[in-house]
Formats: C-alpha cells, sequence, structure tokens
C-alpha cells in the first residue's frame, strides 16, 4: 500500500479501488504541471518585450498573421538586442518597413533574415557593429542618425554588406557605395595579390597544417601592409582585407586542386557579306541641323493622318505549337518542356482595332516629312505596376510622350544635330533634403548619333544632364529592372558598357560611374536581362549572333569582360555565301525562361528555353545551340530591324513587317504533344496596315515597322515605321 495512516489503507467511499486512486491523482499532478506552465509563460510574457500581440499591435496593415504584415513600428520601446526574438521576427516575410528608432540596440540581431524588407530607421541607438545586417540583403535605405559610435567605416562596412543599398540617412549614396563596392575594393584586390606574388606561394605539398600557418601569416600581413584611401576608413580597409585575403588563398587552393578542362571561348569567323549585304544592313541614319535643344510644351496638334478601318485579317490558329525536328533536347537536370509551358499565363485572346496615327517628328513640324525613321518606343512604368498610357517615342532629333487614350503628344523634347535611336524608362530615387525619406521617380535616359545619354525627368520637365558613352554612335540602350540606376549603352564601337547613373536630388545632382565594359565582335542591336537569377547574365543580339555574358560585378572579375558563349540557331546550317542570318535584330523574353527571337532574313521566330541553352556544355568554339521550342511564322522580307516585343502578363509576342502589317501571337495553346510536325505555329491574327488618309492625296501605302511596344495589361499597342508615323491600337472589349 501506498499510503496509509496507522498501516490501514487512505481509501475513501469515492474510490473503488487503488487504480482509480491512481488515476485520480495522476490527474491532479497533470493539472497542477499545466498550471505550472501557464504560470511560467505569464512571467516569460511579463519579462519579454516582444511578443506576436505586440507586434500585431504595431504592424500594419492590421491582421491576425504576422507573415502579412508590411509596416512595423517599434520605436522608443527601450529595445536591446537581447529583446529581439529571431524566431519570432523571422516569421514577418512580407516586412517592408521597419521603424527601431529611440530604443538601445548595440547591434542588430544576427542571421535574421527579412527577404522583403527595404526600409530600416535605427536612428536615435547605440549602434556599435553593422556587421550583424548582413543578413538584411534586400535593404535599399537605413537611416542610422544619431548613433554616437557609428564611424565613416562602419558606413563604408555597410555599402559592401548590402548590395542593394541607394539611400542612407536620406541621401542617394549610389554612386559611393558603387565606388566602394567595386573601385575601392578591385584596388584592394590588386595590392593583395602583389603582395602574394612578391613574398608568398603555396606550400608543397598543401596540407591542412601548413595551409592553416599560411593563412595566419597572410592575413596578418595584410592587414599591416596593404593600405588604400584616408585614415578615417582604416578600420573597414583592414576588415575587408582579412576577407579578401582569406577568399583569395581558398581560391588559389581550389584552382590548384582542379583538373577540369576550361573550354576557351572563340569567336565565330564572320562570314564575308556582298556588298548588297552591307548597304542593307545598315540603317538609314541620315545627318539632321534643326533648332535648339529645347522641351517643348503640350501640344493638341494632330497630323491629317486619319486612320481608315480596315478589317483585320484573321488567320486560325491550328491548335498545335510545332517546333524543328533538330531541336535540342533537355539534359535530365532541365525543365520540362510541360513545365515550360504550365509557366505560361492562360489568357484571352485581345481584339484591337487602330486608334491614332501620328506624324509628331516631323522635322520643323512639316507635314510632308514622311522621311523621318522612328526607331523606339516604351510604356512609362507604373509605381503599382498596373498599366500605363505614356509611351515614349524617338525619331530624328526629337523625343515624344503620347497619351495613347487622346493620342495627345504631352511633352516633346529636342536636340540640335541628334539623331535619336534608343530609350529606355526607369525608376531612381530622389532625395528631398531635411531628412525626408527619398521618393521614387521616373526618368528617360535617350540617346542615339552623337554617342551621348541625355536624361530626362518627365513629370517635372527637366532634361537634367547627359553623360558619353562613345565616340561613336549608341545603337541600343537598357536599364537594369532589379536596380534602376545600373544602365546598359551599346554602341557602334562594338561595346556595351554598364553604367551607375545613381539618383538624384532635389536640385538635379547626380553622377555617373562606369561599372563594367563587354567587349563584342559586331555591333549590338538589342540587351535582354532574365527577369529571374541567375541576375548576372545578359542576351546581346548582335550584327553576327546571340552573344551570351556574365555581368557579375565582383573585384575578382575585372572591369571588361569577353563573350561567354554564343547562342546558335537550327537555320545557320542553311547559310552560304549569300546567306548569312546571323544578325539577330529581334529578342525578348516571353516568361522567366521562354525567349523570343528573330534573325534577319529568315522568316519565322524561335521560341526557346533560356534555362535548357544556359545548361548547356559550350563547344571548342565557346557556342551554345538554343534549346529551340517552337518557331512561329513571320513575313518573308529582306529588311532587317525590324524588332518584336512582348507581353509576358498577357502571353503575346508582336511583330512588325515591312508593309505595316502586324503580327501577333497568342501563345497560349502550346501542347508537348505536338512538338513533332516541324511546322511553324501561324499566327493568331495579323493585323492589317490602318491605311491613313492624307488630306487631298488618299491613302498611304504601308510602311516597314520599325518598332513596337505594349504595356503589361495589354490595353495599348504602339508601332513605330520608318515613314514618320506613331500608330495606337486599342484593345476592344
Amino acid at each position: 500500500m501506498i499510503l496509509s495512516t496507522q498501516n490501514q489503507p487512505i481509501l475513501t467511499k469515492n474510490f473503488k479501488s487503488l487504480d482509480a486512486y491512481k488515476y485520480f491523482v495522476a490527474g491532479w499532478v497533470k493539472q497542477v504541471l499545466v498550471w505550472q506552465e501557464s504560470i511560467l509563460c505569464l512571467e516569460r510574457e511579463m519579462t519579454e518585450k516582444i511578443t506576436e500581440k505586440l507586434l500585431l499591435e504595431k504592424g500594419s496593415p492590421k491582421t491576425k498573421r504576422l507573415e502579412d504584415i508590411k509596416t512595423l513600428k517599434l520605436s522608443k520601446l527601450g529595445l536591446k538586442c537581447s529583446d529581439l526574438p529571431v524566431k519570432l521576427l523571422s516569421r514577418l516575410q512580407s516586412l517592408e518597413r521597419c521603424d527601431l528608432s529611440g530604443n538601445r540596440l548595440q547591434e542588430f540581431p544576427k542571421n535574421l533574415e527579412l527577404p522583403k524588407l527595404r526600409f530600416l530607421d535605427l536612428s536615435d541607438n547605440q549602434m556599435e557593429d553593422v556587421t550583424s545586417m548582413a543578413s538584411l540583403c534586400s535593404l535599399e535605405e537605413v537611416m542610422m542618425e544619431d548613433n554616437l559610435y557609428i564611424t565613416v567605416s562602419d558606413n563604408y562596412k555597410l555599402m559592401t554588406l548590402l548590395p542593394n543599398l541607394r539611400s542612407y540617412n536620406g541621401k542617394d549614396i549610389t554612386s559611393t557605395a558603387n565606388h566602394v563596392r567595386f573601385v575601392f575594393t578591385e584596388n584592394l584586390r590588386t595590392r593583395i595579390v602583389a603582395l602574394w606574388e612578391k613574398s608568398y606561394s603555396l606550400p608543397v605539398p598543401v596540407t591542412s597544417n601548413k595551409m592553416a600557418v599560411l593563412e595566419e601569416d597572410f592575413v596578418n600581413a595584410v592587414r599591416k601592409q596593404v593600405k588604400y584611401g584616408p585614415n578615417s576608413v582604416s578600420d573597414f580597409t583592414k576588415w575587408k582585407v582579412e576577407i579578401m585575403a582569406r577568399e583569395y588563398l581558398r581560391s588559389l587552393t581550389e584552382e590548384d586542386s582542379s583538373n577540369e578542362e576550361v573550354s576557351t571561348t572563340i569567336k565565330r569567323k564572320e562570314t564575308p557579306l556582298s556588298t548588297y549585304s552591307d548597304v542593307r544592313l545598315i540603317p538609314r541614319k541620315k545627318s539632321r541641323s534643326d533648332p535648339e535643344d529645347a522641351v517643348i510644351p503640350a501640344t493638341r496638334r494632330q497630323c491629317s493622318l486619319v486612320p481608315r478601318r480596315v478589317p483585320a485579317k484573321k488567320e486560325a490558329v491550328s491548335g498545335c505549337l510545332t517546333t524543328p525536328v533538330n531541336r535540342v533536347k533537355s539534359g535530365p537536370k532541365n525543365e520540362s518542356n510541360d513545365d515550360l509551358i504550365k509557366s505560361i499565363n492562360k489568357t484571352q485572346p485581345v481584339r484591337l482595332q487602330p486608334l491614332h496615327v501620328l506624324q509628331c517628328h516631323s522635322k520643323q513640324d512639316n507635314s510632308e516629312d514622311f522621311s523621318t525613321q522612328l526607331w523606339a518606343c516604351a510604356f512609362q512604368p507604373q509605381q503599382d505596376s498596373s498599366g500605363s498610357r505614356i509611351v515614349a517615342t524617338c525619331g530624328g532629333d526629337s523625343l515624344c510622350l503620347i497619351d495613347c487614350e487622346t493620342g495627345m503628344v504631352m511633352k516633346k523634347y529636342k536636340v540640335t544635330g541628334e539623331e535619336f535611336f534608343s530609350l529606355a524608362w526607369s525608376t531612381v530615387l530622389m532625395s528631398r533634403g531635411g531628412g525626408a525619406s527619398a521618393q521614387p521617380c521616373n526618368i528617360l535616359a535617350a540617346g542615339g548619333k552623337r554617342g551621348l545619354v541625355k536624361l530626362i525627368h518627365p513629370r517635372c520637365n527637366v532634361a537634367y544632364g547627359e553623360f558619353r558613352v562613345s565616340r561613336r554612335a549608341l545603337s541600343i540602350l537598357r536599364f537594369n529592372h532589379r536596380q534602376g540606376n545600373f544602365l546598359f549603352t551599346g554602341s557602334y564601337d562594338n561595346k556595351i558598357v554598364l553604367w551607375d547613373i545613381g539618383g538624384i536630388d532635389s536640385t538635379y545632382n547626380f553622377k555617373v560611374v562606369q561599372l563594367l565594359t563587354l567587349e563584342s565582335s559586331s555591333t549590338p542591336l538589342h540587351i535582354c536581362l532574365p527577369p529571374t537569377k541567375p541576375d548576372a547574365q545578359l542576351l546581346a543580339a548582335c550584327e553576327d549572333g546571340l552573344h551570351w555574358y556574365n555581368t557579375q560585378l565582383a573585384p575578382k572579375g575585372g572591369t571588361k569582360r569577353s563573350i561567354e558563349a554564343e547562342v546558335t540557331f537550327p537555320v545557320y546550317k542553311n547559310e552560304d555565301k549569300d546567306l548569312n542570318y546571323h544578325t539577330v535584330d529581334g529578342l525578348a523574353f516571353l516568361t522567366d525562361d521562354i525567349v523570343a527571337s528573330k534573325n534577319f532574313s529568315y522568316s519565322c521566330i524561335y521560341l526557346w528555353s533560356w534555362s535548357q541553352t544556359r545548361s548547356q556544355r559550350r563547344d571548342k568554339n565557346g557556342h551554345v545551340r538554343a534549346a529551340v521550342l517552337a518557331e512561329l511564322r513571320w513575313a518573308n522580307t529582306e529588311i532587317p530591324y525590324l524588332a518584336l516585343s512582348t507581353c509576358p502578363g498577357r502571353s503575346y509576342i508582336v511583330c512588325g513587317d515591312n508593309e505595316g502589317k502586324l503580327w501577333t501571337y497568342h501563345i497560349t495553346k502550346l501542347q508537348t504533344d505536338n512538338f513533332q510536325t516541324g511546322k511553324p505555329i501561324e499566327p493568331t491574327e495579323v493585323l492589317q496596315w490602318p491605311a491613313p488618309v492624307r488630306q487631298g492625296l488618299g491613302p498611304l501605302e504601308g510602311p516597314s515597322i520599325n518598332s513596337v511596344a505594349i504595356d503589361p495589361e495589354f490595353q495599348y499597342l504602339v508601332a513605330l515605321s520608318d515613314k514618320n508615323m506613331v500608330m495606337v491600337w486599342k484593345r476592344t472589349p
């Protein structure tokens, strides 16, 4: 017996047996444990400053889930680093802005990953160590005012640790940050390598013990001997060179142990073109003599061209997408064609009708000017990623901003002696001063015959700057969609250059830094950046082929790069002395992986997989074959530089021809079981030339369509011709 009084069992009338009594006691013990745990939780809540309940109260929008909070205000709570629970805060996966000002933080919690955090306010704290913020790789704006112990070296560390940091204490720092990340770091790397080559070498044989001793000796020497920059950043220099020295040693041992054969990229030998070919592959770009640079106010003048409604010629889609029989088969690790097809948005075809035909680039506003060629157009980006009705066009000596709905030319910018060939939109930060947070603003870059890039802030009607790219004409401009201050320029000196144009302040001060030069074997015509990772890749459609580059900005990479590989297409097998298909004059991504490209003189548009192409091994000439998925039938023409455009949101490809027609392809009916017949896909619809009527002279013949642009929602389609006409099409219900 377990319990007794005077050797008698304690059994009351409520317990008929010992087992019943044991069950009763066990229940009470369990209840006591529950009460104890509740008391501990209550005590913990009383001591913990940051709880789930507090985060929900301080966050917005108001929600019951931490995962939905986008803005969090935790200022003036007396918080220390130990008060910030990493496990709990890690649930804030949608957090974009966080205010921790007015606390007692000496460092940030290590390994706290907040993938969408863009703004962090740590003002009025006691911060001493900024390296703990390295996990916040998405940060773009940081406030660190009134932190007594933060030095210039700490600022430099932040610029290095946070690759997307653009604003610090309300000021735009993109130029300074990129100087630290690339120029400063490259100088340090040069000095580290020089010290190694002068005084050190790898032990023979390489053992872990010998390498450990060598590493410590080399790192100590680097910290003492490698100096660069002012004394105010000496702490940063020592910190940075130690990291770089260890990385350099690891790279030496990795290279030493690697026995893999590395193939060298060999540029394809150019096939000589006949005199006729040379002539027809050069755009007609004539000199102009016109008035001084001027921003012309909005005008309601519309040319006397009236679009005549012509029934659109529809061609039935066969419902089967085919591809050539010699397409590249994907390897075992590649995404299947079925998966690629599922990535395409399943949308309904759109119906379009002509809305406006404008003649807004005329020389001296001459309505008889049908010779000025228009080269590029692009829709203004919207902050909320919705559609836009404002399109920028360029040609001759002018840029125009057109309202697609009204047909009104909102703004016009003219430059004496210029002939614009390309333009590009981007969104950069504009500092407002007074400690106010920098705000995003849309800017327009344009360039052409003079080799200069013009920078324009259309909203304020200000052409705020320019910089020289080349002594030769510019052929293409393209901003990096992930980092709006990074601009790629292509020019007729066969170079692609990456520039950091930084942000702007309220007085339009800006700074331009050259970051990278990509060497090409011919003129780049189009530049494409993959929509998703890996984000350090670039595709360049050039006069002599489609080239692939690595654009990773890294201290070891240097500032000049050659072609990583050339992407080849099946049609190249049909070349002879009179036919050369290597000029790629159309290039755009349809999805994150599917690319649409067009080769001059070939009457089809290729659809191919970027991931499957990239995964292939290069041959001895540095070539990889495009993993072709399908071919789209297009016009049979000998006119070059007729660019295509895509609308990923609506799964559309559009390309104009030499007769004013627009070939549209709604890519939603891709079926992998139909990839066998080898016949090109027919267009969804061929929009006929609207045949605008000149006053008293009758309809105009269809011109060549040099460029097309589609807004993200496919509400409007804009086409530019070689006869000074801008055509606007609108989607109908």
